[in-house]
């Protein structure tokens, strides 16, 4: 029997069909968390899929393809968080309390279009630029890795609001996320070292949004999780060279 909480996973990070869960409840949403890397692994293995079906064509047909599940398998769903944090950012001017006004607008502003745009131009040219001996599993990984950093900073950083951020957060255990990452950390050490960046680029996550606004929300969730699988595309990469 499939877990509740990861048939919630899978409904709320990707597309992909599964039983429906309706109505969940608070407890589903934080024990759902627990399952954020293995999402995150699926998600990973099927960008890996588009990437390695079509690289013998071109490594640029590849990425463009890999790119194009990335959207769709997550339904946008972290990019939609950084334009939302691009926003803010960029009208904020430094101020918590104008940044959450900004955040809380529906409509997408020049800061989000500009930032949305320029990471899908990322991971194209980072998943194009990616060598030949790089293994499909180091995709994988990363996507897994990014997603462990959202579990990591739902419980090391206070919530901004009342929200999914918070409903997260809730009971979040420490067990769980040193089970992930023992399981990563071997994971990158037999797939990828140059992985093991992770163990500084989350912790760092944590820090920038305490020092930066002192809380956190599902906004700032996704916007990390994309900027994380960027700089890990990155240092798969200048690792290889």
């Amino acid at each position: 029997m499939i877990p509740r909480g990861l048939i919630v996973a899978v409904q709320f990070l990707t597309r992909l069909p599964t039983p429906r869960v309706t109505d969940p409840t608070p407890r589903d949403l934080s024990d759902c968390v627990d399952f954020f890397p293995l999402v995150g692994a699926m998600i990973g293995a099927a960008v890996a899929l588009a990437v390695w079906a079509l690289r013998p064509v071109d490594p640029w047909i590849g990425a463009l393809a890999g790119v194009i599940t990335w959207v769709w398998i997550t339904g946008g769903l972290h990019l939609d968080g950084l334009g939302d944090v691009a926003d803010a950012f960029g009208a904020s001017h430094r101020v918590r309390e104008r940044f959450l006004e900004v955040l809380s607008d529906p409509h997408a502003g020049n800061f989000a279009v500009m930032a949305i745009t320029l990471q899908i131009a990322s991971k194209l040219v980072l998943l194009a630029l990616m060598p030949g001996t790089a293994s499909p599993w180091a995709v994988i990984l990363i996507a897994a890795w990014a997603r462990f950093g959202a579990l990591v900073w739902s419980n090391t950083v206070p919530s901004l609001k009342s929200g999914l951020g918070e409903q997260f957060a809730s009971d979040i255990r420490w067990s769980m996320i040193g089970a992930w990452t023992i399981v990563l950390i071997g994971a990158s050490v037999w797939v990828a070292v140059p992985l093991l960046v992770a163990l500084a680029i989350v912790p760092l996550g944590s820090l920038f949004w305490r020092r930066r606004l002192g809380g956190i929300n599902g906004d700032c969730l996704g916007a990390s999780v994309e900027v994380t699988e960027s700089l890990l595309l990155l240092a798969l990469i200048l690792g290889k060279l």
